[in-house]
């Protein structure tokens, strides 16, 4: 990968414009190495580079991917129409990138959501074709049934798709929870799976997506970045 030069480089992370990127510079407010680099044309060399803002440090990523674990009360959505946009959870930089989320959790659900500037990634992750799993905890409003266990295994049919949707797994693990894993990704299907088998959640909590598990240290609303390991993955 070619070296940017620093005012390129704060560009392509976020923040802000050419013009300000190179006010930011000018000001002393950019450090690489623990040292103030006051020089905008001054080239970088991007492989493992670690930078900080106003005290803040930043590892150099070519293209964004970052997992939040979403609180509810937010809606997955640039434009939202009654709660506040997950994208306002993250910090400016990210923002300005135009991060998006790889599919979507309802305004009411919680958990592991994934968002990048990477299209390709994105299209990859969300292609029906790819079959990513996603598996999410489902607190169900009454005890489940064996009936209805088998029911989600066998497919269930929606009311506006004549083809029978299946569960990929499905794993009882209280006498209303359970942990189901899907490899579609249409619209509100966990709970219109749910309400086709008989039942209706209550609540709903991603916990993987792919191979990438949300982890337990992330609070909800906090975010952290994706290793490239674990993109490749």
């Amino acid at each position: 990968m070619p070296a940017l030069t620093l005012s390129q480089l704060l560009f392509s992370q976020g923040f802000g414009t050419r013009r300000e990127c190179e006010a930011l510079i000018r000001a002393g407010r950019v450090y690489i190495d623990d040292a103030a680099v006051m020089d905008a044309a001054a080239e970088v060399d991007t492989r493992g580079l670690q930078f900080s803002v106003d005290g803040v440090c930043w590892p150099y990523h070519a293209r964004a991917v970052v997992a939040l674990n979403k609180p509810a009360g937010y809606e997955c959505s640039q434009k939202p129409s009654h709660h506040p946009s997950v994208l306002s959870l993250l910090p400016p930089p990210l923002r300005a990138r135009g991060v998006q989320p790889v599919g979507r959790l309802d305004a009411d659900s919680t958990g592991l959501l994934l968002l990048t500037d990477d299209g390709a990634l994105i299209h990859r992750l969300t292609s029906p074709r790819r079959h990513v799993r996603k598996v999410y905890q489902v607190l169900c409003a009454a005890p489940v049934s064996a009936a209805q266990i088998a029911l989600l295994e066998a497919g269930v049919v929606l009311r506006d798709d004549p083809q029978p949707v299946r569960a990929q797994d499905v794993q009882a693990v209280g006498e209303r929870t359970l942990l189901l894993t899907l490899t579609e990704g249409k619209y509100h299907q966990v709970k219109r799976m749910l309400a086709a088998a008989g039942n209706h959640v209550a609540q709903l909590h991603r916990l993987r997506f792919g191979a990438f598990d949300l982890p337990a240290d992330l609070a909800p609303g906090q975010w952290c970045w994706v290793s490239p390991e674990q993109i490749a993955a």
